[in-house]
């Protein structure tokens, strides 16, 4: 798959000139309409075979090898030129698709009551490029039992696409995570119990393979009693011919207090079969605007993640979204930034008639607008370019796999580039 930014002026039409591709195929990948306004900066997937890299000043046919991972004799004979021959600037050289990696690829879904038929759809569109589909989720009451989540027929239409389906815990009270709930669970053996039973029952009958952690803002000084809570459920869960996994919040060394204190990398690694990382919201809700999941940052939350955990344990998380922060900025005042899928934050940036940044640091696309009332805007958002950066991460540090929140957030350059870079396991 080829990776294309559109210039000033470009159409479709042109740029389908270029690869030597009909534009309505790249509509179609892209998901767009044929006769669709571009955005300046905006990226495409061209559905092609490989890539083509164009020589920049200071290229020769060895760095460009490298680049790619090929023989300076490979990259020569695939484009017909003498391996000894200097390269012209703009000359265009063909990159052999690479050998695809195997990967886990897990996806949580959050339903609202009832399901949506647009959610339906969308998960019979995406559970071929699965291995896990996470119904998220199953709320903790006080007392152990379990608020279920609306499901209709998704665990059934994830299992006969040979998807297996988790069931997510989580320690959410009045749409909110709540440390005291995971105080009261962690302390209370009989609630304990029977959350971890209520679970395993309700896997059963829905046919769920596993149960999943999603613990988040517990009080750090309950970091043991969470390894204890998970050393109880794991050993009744694999007893039930089940998997346990757990999510775990963003850390990139040793941090034993605040909001992230009481996820402790290493004993998670140890005792559950799998985690998620939790990789994204640096840029939130209501923070100054800045990348969700900026590529430096995340990077750091991996290395740290791989020195405890076992890398076959590993999924980074990825978010299929961005924010739209409106002015000003990052003040006791600001307004919640709106959330908005990548589709959605680009077709804004052609409406708006603005061209799309890129942030090289970040890896991180991003674009500032006004208002009708004249109030600046700033919106940072995913692309092509940022998740190919998240996949060249996964595949450095050899990553079970990735994970995605959440459904129903359109984004088709990415399943493009997943299928065109990864063999999804179905276990």
């Amino acid at each position: 798959m080829q990776i294309h930014v559109v210039s000033q002026g470009e159409s479709l039409y042109e740029i389908g000139k270029i690869y030597g591709v009909p534009y309505e195929q790249i509509a179609s990948a892209n998901e767009l309409e044929s006769d669709t306004r571009l955005a300046v900066g905006q990226a495409l997937v061209i559905p092609i075979i490989g890539s083509y890299y164009w020589v920049r000043p200071g290229d020769s046919l060895y760095t460009s090898a490298q680049r790619y991972g090929l023989s300076v004799a490979r990259l020569a004979r695939i484009n017909a030129i003498n391996p000894a021959a200097r390269l012209m600037v703009g000359q265009r050289l063909y990159i052999p698709q690479e050998v695809k990696t195997p990967i886990d690829s897990l996806l949580y879904v959050e339903t609202r009551n009832p399901v949506s038929q647009a959610m339906l759809a969308e998960v019979r569109e995406r559970v071929d490029g699965l291995t896990y589909l996470a119904m998220f989720s199953y709320e903790v009451q006080r007392d152990g039992s379990l608020k279920m989540p609306a499901i209709a027929d998704i665990p059934t239409t994830a299992k006969n696409a040979g998807v297996l389906n988790m069931l997510v815990l989580t320690n959410l009270e009045n749409y909110t995570f709540s440390a005291e709930l995971g105080h009261v669970i962690f302390t209370d053996k009989e609630a304990q119990n029977r959350m971890i039973q209520s679970a395993i029952s309700i896997a059963n009958e829905v046919g769920y393979k596993d149960i999943h952690f999603d613990f988040e803002l517990l009080f750090p000084e309950d970091r043991e009693l969470y390894n204890e809570l998970l050393r109880n459920a794991t050993k009744q869960i694999h007893d039930a011919g089940l998997t346990i996994s757990t999510a775990l919040a963003p850390k990139a060394g040793e941090v034993t207090t605040g909001i992230y204190g009481a996820h402790d990398y290493k004993v998670h690694g140890e005792i559950v079969d799998f985690v998620v990382l939790m990789t994204y919201e640096w840029g939130y809700t209501y923070s100054a605007p800045q990348a969700v999941s900026p590529i430096g940052p995340v990077t750091k939350v991996v290395e740290y993640a791989v020195s405890q955990i076992p890398k076959e344990k590993v999924f980074l998380g990825q978010n299929l979204y961005g924010y739209d922060w409106m002015a000003p900025f990052g003040q006791p005042d600001s307004k919640a930034a709106t959330a908005l899928s990548p589709r959605m934050a680009t077709n804004l940036a052609i409406e708006q008639n603005v061209a799309i940044e890129y942030d090289a640091l970040a890896q991180a696309p991003h674009y500032t607008y006004y208002d009708e009332q004249g109030i600046e805007h700033e919106v940072w958002f995913e692309d092509a370019r940022s998740i190919n950066a998240k996949f060249d991460l996964l595949k450095k540090f050899k990553l079970r796999g990735i994970m995605y929140w959440k459904l129903g957030l359109a984004f088709p350059q990415n399943w493009l580039l997943l299928e065109d870079r990864f063999t999804i396991r179905k276990r």
